[in-house]
Parts: C-alpha cells; sequence; structure tokens
C-alpha cells in the first residue's frame, strides 16, 4: 500500500464516521474523490477534494462539510496539520514521523517499491515494432520499439497480464518484391553480375541470403519462370529477415512473446470469419464506394465491393475490406488481425508510426464493432526521429542501401543510451538524437544525469566502507526537514507509475527519474559549502547512517523506474 492509496483509506474511513453520524447520507458515490500533492507545495503534503465534489450530494456546503472531514483526518497520527483552502480543498501537511516511515517502506518493498494492483491482472496486448520484414531494423523503427516495450514493462509492473506481440506483414506486395530482390543475389552469388533494377531492395543485408540459397539449390532456379521460385524465395527471404530483426531487437532487449503471420491469419480463413461476424450484423454490406473528390481519374469506374459501416463509429466514409480482384484490402486484413487479438485479450494496443494517423478511426471502429465496445483499443501513434552528429543531419549506412541502421546505433552508443533517449519526450512529439548530445556529461543530457546519481550514491556507500562506517540501524530522527523533502519526492514514484499506466505515457518514468536525480544531486551540492551537510561526515557517524539510508532508498526508487524503462543502473561513470 503506497502513501496515497494509505491516506485514500483513511479519508474513505473518515468519510464513514461522517455518514455513520448523520453528517453525511449514505450511498453517496465517492468515485471522483482523490488524493494528490498540491498543486503549491507551500500548502502541504496531500490534498483531497473530498468536500467539493460530494457536497452537492450531501446537500451541504462544501466548506462546512470540509470542516467536518477536516476534524476527523486530523485525529490522523500521521497529520500534523490540516487546512481548509478556498470554498472546500482540503490540505495536509503530514508528521516527519511519517515521512521517515515512508523511507523504511521503500527499503522494505525494494525492487516492489511502486509497484501496483491497479491493474487487476487484466491482459493487454501490446503490438508494437511490426516492422515489415523486407529489412535490418532502423530508426524509424526505434522509437515505437522502446515506447512499446516500456509500456509492456509499466503495464505489467502496475499489476497487468502483458502479451507482446510482434505481426509479420508477410502477405503483401512487399515481400514479393523482397522475393525477387533475393533472387538477384542469388544469381549474384552463382557468379552473375547483377545490378538491383529500380523498385527492389539494394541493401547488402539480402546477399548472405543470396548465397545461402546459391549453396543449397544451385543453378535450378537462375533462368526457371517466376512462378517457380518466388513462393519458395519470399518464405526464405522473410525467415532471414525476420532472424535479423529479432536480433536487432535483441540488441535493445527487446523480446516479443508472440509473432503473429499475415499470411497464416489469411490461410486460416480468419478474414472471412471476420467479414461474416460483420455481415450478420449488418455492419458489412455490398455497396459502391463514391467517386475520388476532386477531378475524377478517367480509369476510374465504380465497383461493388463489401464495404464496413465505418460511418456508425465516427468515420468519415465506409471502408472497403476487399479490393476489386477479390483480394483483401490492408483495412480488411487489419480487421481480422485486431479480431483474432481481441479473443485472447482484454485491452489492446497498437503502437504505430504517425504517418499511420488516418487508419486510426476506421480500425478503431473495426474493433469496437467486432467485440460489441467491451475491448478498450489504444493507438499510440510514435512521431519520427531526426538523427544528427554535432548539429548535422547523419549520412545514411551503405550496407542498408537507404537508412541508418539500429544496430549501428545501438553499437555506436549503446542500448541504455537509446533506450533512455527514445523515452525524454512524448511519443507524440518529434523528437532530435542527437549523436554528441546523447553521450555529454553534463545535467542537460537525461540519461547521464539520472545515471550519476545512482553512481554517486553507489560511491557513496563504498567510500562510507572504507572510512569504516558500517550502515547498521540508521537513526532516521537525523534526517531533518531538508532531508525530508528527498523523501517527499520519492514517495512520488507510486503515484507515478500508476498515473504513468493510466494514461500509456511512459515517459512520465523518465521525466520523475531525472527531477528525482536533479533534487539528489542538488541535496549533494549543499555539502560543497556545508561540510555538515555532506553525506558522509566521518566525525559524525549517526548522521552518515541516516543519510546513507536516505541515500540508499533514493538509488532504490532509480533501479525501480531504470528497470521500467528497460535500462540498467551503474554504478561507476567511466
Amino acid at each position: 500500500m503506497t502513501l496515497y492509496t494509505r491516506f485514500a483509506a483513511h479519508i474513505d474511513a473518515a468519510l464513514d464516521t461522517l455518514t455513520d453520524g448523520g453528517v453525511l447520507p449514505g450511498g453517496i458515490d465517492r468515485r471522483n474523490v482523490t488524493v494528490e500533492p498540491p498543486r503549491d507545495a507551500s500548502h502541504g503534503d496531500l490534498a483531497t477534494n473530498a468536500a467539493m465534489v460530494l457536497a452537492k450530494a450531501a446537500g451541504a456546503k462544501p466548506r462546512a462539510l470540509a470542516e467536518a472531514l477536516a476534524a476527523e483526518l486530523a485525529k490522523l497520527p500521521e497529520v500534523a496539520r490540516v487546512d481548509i483552502a478556498g470554498p472546500g480543498f482540503i490540505n495536509m501537511v503530514l508528521t516527519d514521523d511519517s515521512w521517515r516511515g515512508e523511507l523504511a517502506a521503500v527499503h522494505a518493498a525494494g525492487a516492489d517499491y511502486g509497484r501496483s494492483t491497479t491493474g487487476n491482472g487484466i491482459t493487454v496486448n501490446i503490438e508494437y515494432v511490426s516492422a515489415n520484414p523486407t529489412g535490418p531494423m532502423h530508426m524509424g523503427h526505434c522509437r515505437g520499439a522502446v515506447v512499446g516495450d516500456a509500456l509492456a514493462s509499466l503495464l505489467e509492473f502496475a499489476g497487468h497480464r502483458v502479451i507482446r506481440e510482434y505481426y509479420v506483414n508477410d502477405a503483401g506486395g512487399q515481400v514479393d518484391v523482397l522475393a525477387r530482390s533475393v533472387h538477384c543475389r542469388y544469381r549474384e552469388a552463382l557468379g552473375e553480375t547483377v545490378t538491383i533494377p529500380e523498385g527492389l531492395y539494394p541493401g547488402d543485408y539480402l546477399v548472405p541470403v543470396g548465397q545461402a540459397l546459391a549453396a543449397e539449390y544451385g543453378e535450378r532456379y537462375a533462368a526457371a519462370p517466376e512462378g517457380e521460385w518466388l513462393a519458395l524465395f519470399r518464405t526464405r527471404a522473410v525467415a532471414a529477415m525476420m532472424d535479423l530483426i529479432k536480433a536487432d531487437l535483441a540488441l535493445l532487449g527487446i523480446h516479443h512473446d508472440l509473432f503473429s503471420s499475415e499470411a497464416e491469419l489469411q490461410a486460416a480463413g480468419k478474414p472471412e470469419a471476420a467479414e461474416a461476424e460483420l455481415r450478420a450484423r449488418d455492419l458489412v454490406y455490398d455497396g459502391v464506394l463514391e467517386a475520388p473528390k476532386g477531378e475524377t481519374p478517367e480509369d476510374w469506374e465504380p465497383v461493388e465491393l463489401p464495404l464496413f459501416r465505418s460511418t456508425a463509429f465516427g468515420d468519415d466514409q465506409d471502408r472497403p475490406i476487399k479490393k476489386s480482384n477479390g483480394s483483401w484490402t490492408y483495412f480488411g486484413a487489419d480487421l481480422a488481425y485486431h479480431y483474432q487479438k481481441a479473443q485472447g485479450a482484454d485491452q489492446l494496443i497498437d503502437i504505430w508510426g504517425a504517418d499511420h494517423a488516418g487508419t486510426v478511426k476506421r480500425i478503431q471502429a473495426a474493433v469496437a464493432a467486432l467485440t460489441g465496445g467491451k475491448t478498450r483499443f489504444d493507438v499510440k501513434l510514435i512521431q519520427m526521429v531526426r538523427l544528427l552528429r554535432g548539429g548535422e543531419p547523419v549520412k545514411m549506412s551503405k550496407r542498408a542501401g537507404n537508412f541508418v541502421t539500429l544496430a549501428d546505433v545501438v553499437r555506436e552508443v549503446g542500448k541504455d543510451v537509446v533506450r533512455f533517449t527514445m523515452l525524454t519526450r512524448r511519443a507524440d512529439a518529434q523528437m532530435d538524437f542527437d549523436f554528441a548530445k546523447v553521450v555529454e556529461a553534463s545535467k542537460d543530457n537525461p540519461v547521464f544525469y539520472v545515471h550519476y546519481a545512482h553512481a554517486r550514491i553507489a560511491s557513496l556507500h563504498r567510500r562510507a566502507a572504507e572510512a569504516g562506517i558500517g550502515e547498521g540501524e540508521p537513526d532516521l530522527a537525523r534526517l531533518d526537514a531538508e532531508e525530508l523533502a528527498l523523501v517527499k519526492l520519492a514517495a512520488q514514484f507510486p503515484r507515478t507509475v500508476e498515473t504513468a499506466a493510466a494514461t500509456r505515457e511512459p515517459h512520465r518514468i523518465a521525466f520523475y527519474l531525472y527531477d528525482l536525480a536533479a533534487a539528489f544531486h542538488a541535496a549533494w551540492n549543499v555539502g560543497n559549502d556545508r561540510p555538515d551537510r555532506r553525506f558522509l561526515v566521518v566525525e559524525d557517524a549517526e548522521a552518515t547512517r541516516a543519510r546513507l539510508f536516505l541515500a540508499a532508498g533514493i538509488g532504490q526508487i532509480i533501479r525501480n523506474g531504470l528497470a521500467i524503462m528497460g535500462v540498467e543502473a551503474v554504478s561507476e561513470m567511466n
């Protein structure tokens, strides 16, 4: 139980007392009652809106109800003072001992401090990355991969059961292009001089695939008609690319639970099943699309197609699920895929690039239709990352052909730097990734600043041991108001976890860790001018033990937050 859930229970109990005493009528809905830090820290440690949101239903004035509630809360041993602000907001100042107790709770919970049960075991399927299997991962995929993986860890920490899924787009025209590109490399491996035609994939990463096929089949498919080798080369090429993609993701510490194939989905008749389900509900009908707006192309003609009634769910027009040649549209295939996912999860989250924003409404409409609105479905749109080196755009990779590979970036700056940096801005805000800045040893680099705080704490404990000051049993009464201010910020971590999980915004963890690190560094730097305020005071072992205990608690929270982000805490800075 966190500080905030504990005080929510205290307020609930106080409201029960008021109900028993006839001050409040029974059965009042208390769901909008909150406990949170006041906007202005000078007003206290905790605030509640209970009197404001309950007064109308109680038929009472907010101020009068606040006075009755404040009188009950003032009886709590953890509360030093209760004030009423404005028309009825209640602010509480907690005792120093309550904060010392929270610091002890951090130590007692250890790696579980901040873990929540708000997820109630709800199963959430998070689909992220899902890059086309046509080459290695590039930095265009990186941000979505990190956000998705950190969100999965965050939701698990908050009590959800999480399925990490990758959707393999292996049924579209791009995999035929891939197969033809590999055939060129296959002929090249057999000794033919090959020029990669325009429109095929030119990257050298396909050379090993062509070589493997040449070693296995020799000249068999060199001059054969496409129909004889296309399916085989497509299967082999996709498998090789997925091996490459999985290896690239592993460099980032990312591993999915489930890989779903679009080709297998279609072979199993899942799109037909979804169509039948929607037709039975009159949500798919045969109709003709409106002519394109503006000047109508000469080759346009009205064609009857199966259309999904997406306008019934807020879309601007109904959408075809099949093309005129009978093959499935991207939307039709995606509709069936999400129907499949919804059968194994209570909630769905897709992590998409911002260029897919136009398709969000229609797929949300489809999921709402297929699940009867029972399955929550969120789409998180990820903005692009611009790669810079010292402020200048980074040149493309020769091996990849036309992009910068994720593997090259990770090998240059490290997994943790990449992961942390990708979470230092909201996912829907554009980002610059400057190779010089992300490894800069300065306060302006959040990656460095948070790592440095943890390394300082580790160094502090090493130096205390060298000075012969064992940790022992600390006297937390030695921690004064300045030092307990750090505990107050530390106690925000569980609430930050719950808020970040509820909003599906893992960047909130990164922001919080930066603020916590900044507060720790500020407390540390006070000792530069005031030796008695240093964390390590050899002449005062008792004060040192208390401050070591405080620092260790801060270090624990940094480790917990970094673990959610998939970043390792460092004990030394090179």
